[in-house]
């Protein structure tokens, strides 16, 4: 099976294992999965749940633990339930509103890992695609994918992605992005990823 694995990999071109990995994510109907982010100015830890086509659970660790978001593509709106110790207290916001943006302005709406996809897609079709190695992240084995815009190209500012892909599903277990001097912008661990985990509607609600 590893042999095999290995041949694919070798006789699949480098700017296919994009697609792969979105096609891949679209037979996934539910996940949960915990977030790490690291940038100069900020960290966060974040328990996350998504369900297809757009439910999303946010449990923070860090900065605001005890806070919860949630979000309801049905309403289009998001609930924020800020202090742990004070149940009772939710906030009903629209998406957009900057109060609930992360750190580096990504929207609840826009936060799963399709919507990454998407991004690194917009990136490779005017980029370049490279296979660089194999390592594992945490105890799953990954492909390391480096999508780098071609001379000046970039999309919301990131000139390069580098993925660490979970050699099982194609789907990122990490992600780094890279703005036009090849600083890090953010730096994305997805530890424990579990696909299709049963979670139903009534798990999205505060």
């Amino acid at each position: 099976m590893v042999l095999a694995f290995a041949l694919l990999l070798a006789l699949m071109p480098s700017q296919d294992i994009i697609p792969a990995s979105i096609e891949n994510y679209n037979s996934v109907e539910s996940y949960s999965v915990t977030l790490r982010s690291r940038s100069d100015d900020s960290s966060e830890e974040i328990r996350y749940y998504y369900k297809k086509p757009g439910f999303v659970r946010m449990e923070f660790v860090k900065p605001y633990k005890g806070a919860m978001l949630v979000y309801s593509p049905s309403k289009k709106e998001a609930r924020l339930r800020p202090f742990g110790f004070f149940k009772s207290f939710i906030l009903t916001l629209s998406p957009d509103n900057s109060l609930i943006k992360s750190s580096k302005g990504h929207r609840v709406d826009e936060s799963d890992i399709g919507a990454l996809l998407k991004v690194v897609k917009k990136l490779q079709y005017n980029g370049k695609t490279e296979i660089s190695g194999e390592e594992s992240v945490g105890n799953r084995p990954v492909i390391v994918v480096s999508v780098k815009g071609e001379k000046d190209f970039a999309v919301n500012g990131i000139h390069r992605y580098i993925l660490w892909l979970d050699k099982k599903t194609f789907l990122p277990l990490k992600v780094a992005a890279y703005d036009m001097q090849g600083e890090l912008m953010e730096e994305v661990l997805m530890d424990d990823l579990k696909i299709n985990i049963g979670i139903t509607e009534d798990f999205f609600e505060l």
